[in-house]
């Protein structure tokens, strides 16, 4: 079955230690199995991110099933998704200067791809 890869682009606040709690929520076990079953639910079939500085790149990849309005539905109504996003937007990531207001993570817009030369 194929995949969809997106990709993703977010500002940390710019504070070592905040940084690193950060990457600490991150390492295995670190999210609440309701957040990674909740991503695995909706057909990511894949998702990384990496860190430079205090911007962070995810790429993701998304099977035939993915339907991002009926993930933000579904993620709305669970408790432990929203105290996650909310614990994550309010304390570490910062909106990039040209994101919309209330938005954190921007899709990206790929510009090349070597497959393409």
């Amino acid at each position: 079955m194929s995949t969809v890869r997106k990709c993703f682009a977010v500002d940390l606040h710019d504070d070592p230690e905040l940084i690193e709690r950060y990457k600490e929520f991150h390492k295995p076990g670190g999210p609440p199995k309701a957040v990674t079953d909740a991503i695995r639910g909706d057909d990511i079939r894949a998702l990384e991110i990496y860190l430079v500085g205090n911007r962070m790149f995810m790429i993701m990849e998304q099977g035939g099933n993915f339907d991002a309005e009926a993930k933000a539905a579904s993620d709305a109504k669970n408790s432990d998704v929203t105290a996650w996003d909310e614990m994550m937007k309010s304390t570490y990531q910062k909106r990039l200067p040209f994101a919309p207001e209330g938005t954190t993570w921007i899709e990206m817009e790929r510009i090349y791809s070597l497959d393409e030369q």
